[in-house]
């Protein structure tokens, strides 16, 4: 029996901020039902229980959004009741929670440690970067809420990383934006390209991300990168650190550079299942954890059609110097024509390895020869 990780919606799409960016914004306003409320006790008892019956060896819970904790902590703590009660072989078992970090308190600090759990916080860089986008319904800016939410994480020893979504304006400052995370700490970093909604061309957005920017930040941020590593300063960053795992002859914990997709099993408010967070829209969804077991569920036709669909790769991929490392990335970056299937970032990525492949090597060597050691 395999191991599990299940995405959880438990506020569905509410959120109390307003980023101009977010992409499950857009998702929700693509489905028949835009909004499936707050997630029951039942429904997370339900699912819980068939998580544990599934799997034999771990399971993994990542709470997202929206804004997760919405739901309030009480809704965690009965969360974790349920866990214990239903973990009766003994599973190890991992907790996650992705948030804004503006509704955080010193309780939801003390709860994450006590239940160690891994918290992504979301943060574009300093003030003027980071308030361009991630606002709230007045369009104020956050950055304040979110370093504060960030030193009270810290002060309470809460294992977290930064996520920051890169935009124009965030590609257009490289620099700044790393020294920045650095200078305050936050020594693991995930850059995520922005996506544009789903019914706009590529590039179209304010805030959209053209390929020749992205190829150029990716570029700035490995040197950076690597400069801190020769002086001995250890800063992680996802895509570096999985580029390395690659080269080392191991597989990308990051699905988006694993070649082809799997059913990663998101569960909406409502009980709904789902194969990616990209597309939790009503043509991909599964059926019903309320109904399905997880067994059940990853065999349906529309799973199945969502794994094979990725496989399908435009044929000059496979002729690519740097097919191994990018694997043509994440299918949500897809762009299709009649003639052909591309990335739209593909030219960036070219660039980027193209830059980077001979140090990446390096330190992949110099990996393995420590490991031995």
């Amino acid at each position: 029996m395999p191991n599990q990780t299940i995405l959880i919606k438990p506020a569905s799409g509410y959120c109390n901020m307003n980023c101009s960016y977010c992409f499950y914004n857009d998702v929700t306003n693509h489905r028949a039902t835009k909004n499936y409320g707050f997630m029951t006790m039942d429904t997370v008892e339900e699912f819980v229980r068939k998580a544990f019956a599934y799997a034999d060896s771990y399971v993994g819970f990542a709470f997202q959004g929206g804004e997760p904790t919405l739901v309030g902590i009480e809704f965690y703590k009965g969360f974790i009741g349920l866990v214990e009660k239903y973990n009766t072989k003994g599973i190890h078992v991992e907790y996650s929670l992705q948030t804004n970090g503006t509704t955080l308190h010193e309780g939801w600090a003390e709860f994450f440690r006590q239940h160690n759990f891994l918290i992504g916080l979301s943060m574009d860089g300093p003030a003027e970067i980071h308030d361009l986008n991630r606002v709230d319904y007045l369009g104020n800016g956050t950055y304040k809420e979110v370093l504060k939410a960030a030193m009270m994480l810290r002060k309470h020893k809460v294992e977290f990383n930064v996520l920051t979504v890169v935009t124009r304006n965030v590609a257009r400052h490289p620099g700044k934006v790393y020294q920045f995370l650095k200078k305050n700490g936050f020594m693991y970093m995930q850059f995520i390209p922005c996506l544009d909604r789903l019914d706009v061309r590529p590039g179209g957005e304010k805030f959209s991300l053209t390929p020749e920017d992205y190829g150029r930040f990716l570029c700035q941020i490995f040197d950076l990168w690597h400069h801190d590593l020769k002086q001995n300063i250890p800063v992680s960053v996802r895509m570096f650190d999985n580029l390395i795992q690659i080269l080392l002859g191991y597989s990308p914990e990051s699905c988006d550079m694993a070649g082809v997709c799997s059913v990663n099993t998101v569960v909406e408010a409502d009980g709904s299942v789902y194969p990616c967070d990209f597309y939790v829209l009503d043509q991909w969804k599964l059926g019903s954890i309320l109904q399905d077991d997880f067994s059940s569920l990853k065999k349906r036709d529309r799973a199945i059609h969502f794994v094979d669909e990725s496989k399908t790769k435009n044929m000059e991929c496979f002729s690519c110097d740097y097919f191994a490392l990018c694997k043509s990335g994440c299918k949500r970056h897809y762009v299709e024509s009649a003639a052909s299937r591309e990335n739209y970032y593909c030219s960036s990525y070219k660039k980027f390895y193209a830059y980077s492949f001979e140090r990446l090597r390096e330190v992949a060597q110099l990996v393995r020869y420590y490991k031995k050691i």
